[in-house]
């Protein structure tokens, strides 16, 4: 099985508190993304400004391999705003959940399905790829989740993202949920998870257990309350216990994460953990405190 890495650095990653990389960090991460060998970089929100779109724009004329990305609402002006950077590929995000749509929005599900369609039939009538995310899907009823699949397949979107936006899924639910998902659509699937209760990397191991081609993480597990998947956990799990290579050069890796850590004002606690465990291993072996009794 291929797994496909969606890093969202850029975009949810600097969503964390206190968190605002400037136009050449957001360069030099696109950079070293690329040649870490992500399948695809998610840039940013154009619709934040112009200082976004500069960003986006200027990492779109590197001519990455990887695949650029921008995140989107349901509005046209945010895929207008897209067009301008230049990006061939826009995910549209539609709150699914009934807290999301009425509480949040004040609106119902014809309401989402009525702009989810206005906004993706506008993107791929430009000639943009369009993938659509389910906003806070772990918490939407079934039925209009369904609803929403059938719709992005029918306009001709690429691929279904399931989001876990307030991190409230635990490995067991999330497969579950995800092979159910798999069985009842054509769609390509993607996972987004957030790390409220520390199951972010679990969530995306199920996930891809489930059959779920494409995963979203950040660099470290930066990302907005307690972070995101962890990209250096996500792939040190999938090549040395479950033998899977997501293409990824990892020699760039100990230099990306410094970087990003550097330009968040953070400390890298991934790299922070694997010295602190190496080095204990390194010390029962020299002490002998790590032979069997």
């Amino acid at each position: 099985m291929q797994v496909h890495i969606v890093d969202t650095t850029l975009r949810d990653g600097e969503q964390a508190p206190g968190v605002a990389f400037n136009l050449q960090e957001k360069v030099t991460i696109a950079r070293m993304l690329d040649r870490l060998g992500v399948a695809q970089i998610e840039a940013g929100t154009p619709a934040m400004g112009e200082m976004e779109q500069q960003a986006i724009a200027a990492i779109v004329r590197l001519g990455l391999k990887s695949r650029v990305s921008t995140w989107n609402r349901m509005v046209l002006a945010d895929i207008r705003a897209s067009l301008a950077c230049g990006v061939q590929h826009v995910h549209i995000s539609a709150p699914v959940s009934g807290i999301q749509i009425r509480y949040k929005l004040g609106k119902n599900h014809q309401w989402v399905l009525d702009r989810l369609r206005q906004a993706c039939l506008y993107a791929l009538d430009h000639g943009l790829s369009v993938t659509v995310g389910a906003e806070d899907a772990s918490r939407a009823d079934p039925g209009f989740l369904l609803e929403i699949a059938f719709l992005a397949g029918e306009v001709g979107a690429k691929r279904l993202r399931y989001c876990d936006t307030v991190g409230i899924l635990d490995p067991f639910t999330t497969f579950e949920r995800l092979v159910w998902l798999k069985e009842n659509t054509t769609l390509e699937l993607e996972f987004h998870g957030h790390n409220d209760f520390g199951l972010a990397t679990a969530n995306a191991l199920a996930a891809i257990k489930a059959g779920v081609g494409w995963v979203d993480a950040t660099i470290s597990g930066l990302g907005e309350r307690a972070g995101n998947t962890s990209l250096e956990e996500l792939y040190r799990v999938l090549t040395e216990l479950y033998g899977l290579d997501p293409g990824l050069n990892t020699r760039y890796l100990p230099l990306l994460g410094r970087f990003v850590a550097r330009a968040a004002g953070r400390l890298n606690q991934y790299f922070l953990q694997t010295a602190l465990r190496d080095g204990i291993s390194r010390g029962c072996r020299q002490t002998n405190l790590c032979s069997p009794q």
